[in-house]
């Protein structure tokens, strides 16, 4: 009969092998001690016997709280034995960790190893304790009895990856785990496994059960000696002849390059097999250059999540591919699924990917463990995992987790293949890249050392960092390139032997600190700002700064600006939001001044001010650097010479918010004959033509806003409108729409793909990054006014409520932030948490009902109390939500990446769905009358729909995708009654229709992709293009021949 049980796999092992040594416990410089089979199994059993006695009824589950001792394997089958599943916890986590979990577990007891109690006490040659923790089982998930029995562990996930989770493990998921790699590795009695990972890492329990199901011998030694990588290899390879290893690519190279290949990959190596898990597997052209020549050990590759414990692929690294002398080979695959394991790998949308990208869910019948509060979980139930893939020829190659692929300079960047180039060059022994505030990336590098090396002097550490960066710059492009390296004597470990990526930017930031404590003096602060920046631009340290240079004159660019803005202030301890500012446009001499003036050290300040010098040289001195921009001569000024009223604001999707104003008699008189002109001219025909275009010095996916203002001195047209726009080249843009004239332009903190919002009072601009930070900007001048910090990037379009002026914002944190921006309030009213997942969509406010309508990645979509972000009612859909709901009269709609268009009672309850032929990221526009709405679709199509039932009223196939959202408008001004839609498609089309039948009435293509919405003014359409300018097109209305 086969074996259903983990404590079953080694009775079975155990009546084979009962004089064989079972498990062994080695301290460097002192006897090893053993157990064999046999005592294994009586000790258990006696164990067991206690539990039972003691320690019933125990809710199936029971602690076990001990460091690495010869004992585990005795008490964890204890616990087994006596149908529980048994709980690791971790003497050296926070008490307070230990204690929800414990919590968590409904925990009544825990075996506490008795080295760690008071009061010792001694149970047949072994130490423990049980001990009863009634009061900790108050918030348990209940278990029935049966349940209980099928479960063989519970851990907690670390966390690294996401909000800490417990996984409740059954033995039916962990089984085939065992079984599949006893046959990979071809286990043999005469095998030594280390156990190499804590308890509270699941690999710790294939490690435990690969060697006591095959008959071989589990080795462990005391967890202070795996931090000793000397020690370590001394005790496995030379005392003990270990044959099978299970880690960590980190914790393997923590032995170093010399070590690695003298004893662990060394010819003569006793390691018959290296499994590597848990994170990125090193390139084959890495792993080669660790071993000797004639290294015989297996090395696979392991690949799992503990949500579906343990693993789930596994790929024998063959020696061709090791030994291959084609070094665009970056990566090892996956391999195929475990037994047991079904892998998919699917797109955005949730499709099944067979080529190219995707994440990765795991799953199976019965590799299925339950998360948190689950009671049961759907046999097949398949786990995302966070991490993405390239499916090529049938093979999985890793290419990370989502936040370790990002965005610089609008270009992508892979940390983890950083992290590879980086492990290639010689003077590497181990590193680690990360990214500090979501926007510095940082290289940690262990230098190699050959012998007995010194530590190396201030001056060669200097060497050696700029060596390393210049061998880094011939490899990789720019945007990939540390912005700074830091050289550690070691990498900082978590228990689970992963690279603590918050231990080592704690080093990063005590180290720039101490620049900070160095600052005494006007003479000391030019020395620390002098190195900056030659730092920054990478010249030589003899070079001379003069006090007039310009940044950006001097090689500099708006990323490596924001760089040394960001060194600048950590060094000296300030905050000074318009230091980014004087970088950019002023000299040496007016950062400096910025700085001193703003740490105290200038005795008299001068009556205007560093930043209005460096404005006003920056208009006399740096066009040559912004040539092909667009630019007109504008300079801005704080108070205004001419007063301007707002009259409204302009979003995508033909939202229109009217301010509060009054009209004189004249401007009535205006209007009235400007709709006089317009609807004299009929049914006209139309042509599209540019305007203007500005350049933003990246591609633009945001959309526009304008701000139409009304002159009070009437000298030309009655109404100026400004559109302000943002790029993934960090900058916002201010142009005014006549002309095209530049207005004003900043660089903010990271690139900017949401659309921008006004203020109610129409005197801020307010837009969010991905930085994280939702920024308040004077509309005049560009000038920040308050910065907003959220948990994560903020792609979502701010909403401005018109009657409290309170702004509503969602952020990738999962949140949405309504924010008041009042000068002597500026807080967060409240935030709340939208169910799971990212908010990229924008909310859509509902004043009159005091409503807002937010959606989330995780397929949340909610209705909140503007007033209080309570929420009123929530729906959830198994797909993400891209798109922005939309509301009118009672209803809500939406569209969703399944390739609906969804409506909503105000109520929650989904009155009608359309599906269109491809996935809804487009955002659904409302016409006038309220009876119409308008939604593209990655079908390509835009779809005209009857508001009250989802009816079709017409489509229009457009040449490309419809990722945008239609600009409904009035066609008087350009000479036609009735409705016209303004569309762009992502092929560079920018579409004009009548919004009655959806015939085509003109067109324009431009040279890039369109994610961006048109908006409309007057005969105006302004769209961002992703070659990286915004464009203006003209409605004109074709004369008759």
């Amino acid at each position: 009969m086969s074996a259903r049980t983990l404590q079953e796999l080694v009775a079975a092992a155990a009546s084979l092998h009962a004089d064989r040594l079972a498990v062994t416990h080695s301290v460097s410089g002192k006897p090893p001690v053993s157990l064999t089979y046999r005592d294994l199994v009586q000790l258990a059993d006696e164990f067991s016997r206690a539990l039972r006695k003691n320690c019933s009824p125990s809710s199936g589950v029971i602690g076990l709280y001990c460091r690495d001792d010869l004992f585990v394997p005795v008490w964890i089958l204890g616990i087994l034995q006596s149908s529980a599943a048994y709980v690791p916890l971790d003497p050296e986590s926070p008490g307070l960790l230990s204690a929800r979990v414990m919590s968590q577990c409904g925990l009544k007891y825990c075996a506490v190893q008795t080295d760690l109690l008071q009061v010792e006490f001694s149970f047949s040659g072994s130490s423990h304790q049980t001990r009863n923790l009634n009061d900790l089982s108050g918030s348990a998930v209940q278990q029935d009895d049966a349940g209980c029995r099928e479960l063989a562990y519970v851990l907690h996930t670390s966390g690294t990856t996401g909000f800490p989770k417990t996984v409740r493990v059954p033995h039916r998921c962990i089984l085939p785990n065992i079984l599949h790699l006893r046959s990979l590795f071809q286990m043999r009695p005469d095998d030594v496994v280390f156990l190499a990972s804590p308890l509270t890492f699941d690999p710790s329990v294939v490690d435990i059960f690969l060697a006591l199901s095959s008959g071989a011998q589990l080795l462990i030694v005391p967890n202070v000696i795996k931090k000793m990588p000397n020690r370590l290899a001394e005790l496995l390879f030379n005392d003990h002849k270990t044959t099978v290893l299970q880690v960590t690519p980190t914790l393997l190279l923590h032995f170093g390059h010399r070590i690695l290949k003298q004893d662990v990959l060394s010819c003569s190596s006793s390691l018959r097999v290296l499994a590597l898990g848990g994170e990125a597997c090193p390139s084959p052209a890495l792993l080669e250059s660790w071993r000797h020549k004639d290294n015989k050990t297996n090395i696979y590759n392991i690949y799992g999540i503990t949500e579906v414990s343990c693993w789930a692929s596994c790929y024998r690294i063959p020696e061709s591919l090791l030994q291959s002398s084609n070094l665009t080979v970056s990566s090892v695959p996956l391999g195929t699924p475990l037994m047991g394991t079904v892998v998919e790998v699917r797109d955005e949308h949730g499709c099944v990917v067979s080529e190219g990208e995707g994440q990765i869910f795991i799953g199976g019948e019965d590799r299925v463990c339950l998360l948190d509060d689950e009671d049961t979980v759907v046999p097949g139930t398949m786990r995302a995992t966070g991490d993405w893939v390239n499916v090529k020829d049938g093979q999985l190659h890793y290419l990370g987790r989502r936040d370790r692929m990002i965005k610089r300079n609008g270009k992508r960047v892979n940390l983890d293949s950083l992290q590879q180039v980086l492990l290639s060059l010689p003077q590497v022994e181990a590193c680690a890249v990360g990214l500090h505030q979501g926007f510095r990336l940082l290289a940690f590098v262990m230098a190699s050392t050959s012998g007995h090396q010194k530590a190396a002097s201030t001056s060669a550490s200097v060497q050696q960092r700029k060596l390393i960066l210049s061998q880094l710059s011939l490899l990789l492009p720019a945007h990939s390139v540390p912005d700074t390296l830091v050289l550690v004597p070691t990498l900082c470990l978590t228990a689970h032997g992963k690279v603590n990526m918050e231990a080592l930017v704690r080093v990063y930031e005590k180290q720039r600190q101490c620049l900070e404590s160095s600052q005494r003096n006007s003479s000391e602060l030019r020395q620390i700002l002098q190195t900056l920046w030659r730092d920054t631009l990478n010249l030589a340290v003899d070079v001379t700064i003069d006090k007039k240079s310009n940044f950006l004159l001097s090689g500099g660019d708006s990323l490596k600006a924001l760089h040394l803005c960001e060194d600048i202030l950590a060094a000296v301890g300030v905050t000074s939001p318009e230091l980014l500012e004087v970088i950019l446009d002023g000299t040496f001499s007016d950062i400096m001044n910025h700085v001193a003036r703003a740490r105290g050290i200038l005795e008299h300040e001068n009556s205007e001010s560093t930043l209005s010098q460096a404005k006003r040289r920056h208009d006399e001195s740096t066009s040559q650097v912004l040539e092909k921009r667009v630019r007109k001569d504008w300079t801005a000024t704080e108070s205004l010479q001419v007063e301007k009223q707002a009259v409204k604001v302009i979003r995508r999707g033909g939202e229109v918010i009217e301010m509060n104003i009054r009209y004189t008699e004249d401007d009535k008189t205006v209007q009235n004959q400007l709709l006089g002109v317009r609807e004299s001219c009929g049914e006209a025909d139309l042509g599209l033509s540019l305007s203007w275009s500005s350049d933003t010095g990246r591609c633009v996916d945001a959309s526009p806003v304008l701000l139409v203002q009304n002159r009070a001195d009437h000298r030309s047209n009655l109404f100026k409108a400004t559109v302000f726009i943002g790029s993934h080249s960090h900058r916002i843009q201010a142009v005014d729409v006549a002309t095209g004239n530049l207005m004003w332009e900043r660089v903010l903190g990271d690139r900017i793909e949401g659309s921008a919002a006004v203020s109610r009072c129409g005197s801020l601009v307010v837009i969010g990054c991905y930085d994280g930070c939702v920024y308040f900007l004077c509309t005049e001048t560009g000038n920040t006014q308050w910065v907003f910090e959220t948990g994560d990037a903020v792609k979502s379009c701010p909403a401005v409520d018109p009657l409290t002026g309170l702004v509503v914002v969602g952020s990738h944190d999962g949140h949405v932030y309504a924010l008041n921006s009042e000068v002597s309030v500026r807080k967060c009213v409240w935030k709340c948490h939208c169910g799971g997942g990212a908010v990229f969509s924008s909310p859509r406010l509902h004043p009159s009902r005091r409503q807002v309508y937010a959606a989330s990645l995780g397929g949340h979509l909610l209705c909140l109390s503007i007033d209080s972000g309570d929420v009123l009612w929530s729906y959830c859909r198994d797909t993400p939500f891209f798109s922005s709901p939309n509301c009118f009269s009672e209803h809500v709609v939406i569209g969703s990446v399944d390739g609906h268009i969804c409506c909503f009672s105000n109520m929650g309850k989904l009155l009608w769905q359309f599906l269109t032929k491809g996935p809804v990221f487009s955002s659904p526009s409302i016409t006038s009358d309220q009876k119409r709405l308008l939604c593209g679709s990655h079908d390509g199509c835009l779809y005209c729909l009857n508001c009250a039932d989802g009816s079709l009223v017409w489509t229009f196939q457009t040449t490309g995708k419809v990722y945008s959202t239609p600009f409904v408008f009035d066609g008087s001004a350009v000479g036609r009654r009735g409705s016209l839609v303004g569309l762009a498609s992502t092929d560079g089309t920018v579409w004009i229709l009548d919004g009655k039948d959806g015939r085509m009435l003109a067109s324009h293509t431009l040279p890039g992709e369109l994610f961006s919405s048109p908006v409309v003014w007057e005969r105006s359409l302004l769209v961002g293009c992703r070659n990286d300018y915004v464009y203006c097109l003209s409605l004109s209305v074709k004369k008759e021949t």
